[in-house]
């Protein structure tokens, strides 16, 4: 039986980081203010929003996630800018031959509003990954006060891509 390769892909992502003192807050790209100044917590910058999209991207082709590319036991890797990792993500999916058709993200935090920062990080990946800006949706919401991101110990990023091959 001869099996017929598929012409578009759909990956899921999904990524949390705890809230902290001293770090800075940074989702798509975007430096925000958090009323508590507080920020992510992670190995890299923490940028939710960017690495739920890498996710989404490496799962659609079934390549692992992105510990596997830029594991937090390297330190090359210590406060890394997200969207540069995410520019490599974007080299290994064309490598392959794949196009991104669109990406639909969803960012959960109580605080601080994410609304206002929208644009710029439509404009701040579209940038990095070479599309147009109408093709990335980004929404936000609130957790309604349930859960880590309802208590604000963390924010939370779910991505979905399709991919076209080329």
């Amino acid at each position: 039986m001869t099996s017929k390769s598929p012409q578009f892909r759909i990956g899921n992502g999904y990524d949390i980081h705890r809230l902290v003192e001293d770090r800075d807050l940074i989702i798509g790209g975007v430096k925000l203010q958090h009323p508590e100044n507080l920020g992510l917590d992670g190995h890299s910058d923490a940028d939710v929003l960017s690495h739920s999209i890498m996710d989404a991207l490496l799962g659609a082709l079934s390549l692992g996630d992105i510990g596997n590319y830029f594991p937090p036991s390297d330190e090359k890797w210590k406060n890394a800018n997200s969207l540069f990792l995410l520019s490599k993500v974007i080299d290994l999916i064309r490598q392959n031959s794949w196009e991104i058709n669109n990406i639909d993200s969803v960012l959960v935090a109580e605080r601080p509003k994410i609304m206002p920062h929208i644009k710029q990080m439509k404009k701040n990946i579209s940038k990095v990954i070479n599309i147009d800006e109408n093709l990335i949706g980004i929404k936000a919401t609130t957790n309604e006060k349930l859960g880590p991101e309802g208590r604000e110990e963390g924010i939370s990023c779910h991505s979905v891509v399709l991919l076209e091959k080329k």
